[in-house]
């Protein structure tokens, strides 16, 4: 078997594209998308027709507009895959609750109205304080999340409290961090940080029996992938995902439900208060949840620019 086959033994393999092409290609279970995703797909001849659908159905309102891309999108994602896709939740709604649940049913609704059933949906927020207690009350109403741009334990512990479905913590960024600000330092990426990070979360997930999945994203390196072989879900670009289909090197099981109960882990309940200090005091995520906040907004508005 290939790297991509062994893995998929114990990990649910999710394609991090928007490209419907690369989907068909590589068979994963759950896909997933962003607006820094569906920008690029958009830019595509063959993605056209999507647009004018959406373009079609907005009648010129341009939010409308924009919900009905990301289900279009999305629907035609869901004719090929078996699982879930994932549907983010305007960026610029990161710290409203009430505007975000109300987004939140309006792309369940236009999902439905294209008979699709909502347990094939995955509605994203960002691991924000607002974006918990969003979830929160959206999955008391059968509506699941997908909590993204995670760096951070006290991000982790929230959103399981919150009953979130899953937690996409982003490999990929710690890592971006750390070469920014530790210049000249190199990782084996079993030692990487966002690695480490995510194995963390993974553990104490696994040890208080939290339902919340994990399903590790933004990867920079197939060792970052490989390191974290066993991990619930993994979130992997069409160039990874090709790499790992090209090599037919073993893939040993790094993370396991097993290994996790045997450790000797505290668990922690997060006010507010606590949240927010334990935030502030992590600089690394502290600046890449602001920083992936304003990146997905900005291509948000590119999109809107682009399509309108």
């Amino acid at each position: 078997m290939n790297q991509l086959e062994q893995l998929k033994q114990y990990t649910t393999i999710v394609a991090d594209t928007g490209e419907i092409s690369a989907i068909k290609k590589y068979k994963p279970t759950d896909a997933t998308t962003n607006p820094s995703l569906i920008l690029k797909a958009a830019q595509i001849d063959e993605y056209k027709p999507l647009i004018e659908e959406a373009k079609k159905g907005a009648n010129g309102n341009k939010t409308l507009l924009m919900d009905l891309l990301f289900t279009i999108f999305g629907r035609e994602i869901l004719k090929i895959i078996p699982g879930r896709v994932s549907t983010e939740v305007d960026a610029r709604l990161s710290f409203d609750v009430e505007r975000s649940i109300e987004k939140a049913k309006t792309l369940i609704e236009l999902y439905e109205s294209f008979g699709i059933d909502r347990k094939r949906i995955l509605i994203k927020l960002a691991s924000t304080w607002e974006g918990a207690l969003a979830a929160q009350a959206l999955e008391q109403e059968g509506i699941h999340c997908n909590m993204t741009l995670l760096f951070s334990k006290p991000q982790a512990i929230i959103c399981a409290e919150a009953k979130a479905t899953l937690i996409s913590p982003f490999v990929g960024r710690i890592l971006d961090w750390h070469k920014k600000n530790e210049p000249g330092k190199t990782w084996k990426p079993e030692e990487e940080e966002g690695v480490q990070s995510v194995t963390d979360i993974y553990n104490y997930y696994k040890k208080f029996g939290y339902k919340t999945q994990v399903m590790g994203a933004s990867f920079r390196n197939k060792g970052e992938i490989l390191a974290l072989a066993g991990c619930d879900l993994l979130t992997i670009s069409p160039d990874f995902l090709q790499d790992l289909e090209d090599s037919e090197d073993p893939v040993p099981r790094k993370l396991s439900p097993e290994t996790a109960e045997k450790l000797n882990l505290e668990k922690q309940t997060l006010t507010e208060a606590e949240f927010r200090f334990q935030l502030n005091e992590d600089a690394m995520a502290t600046e890449k949840l602001a920083e992936g906040i304003r990146k997905f907004a900005a291509d948000y508005i590119k999109l809107e620019n682009l399509v309108a």
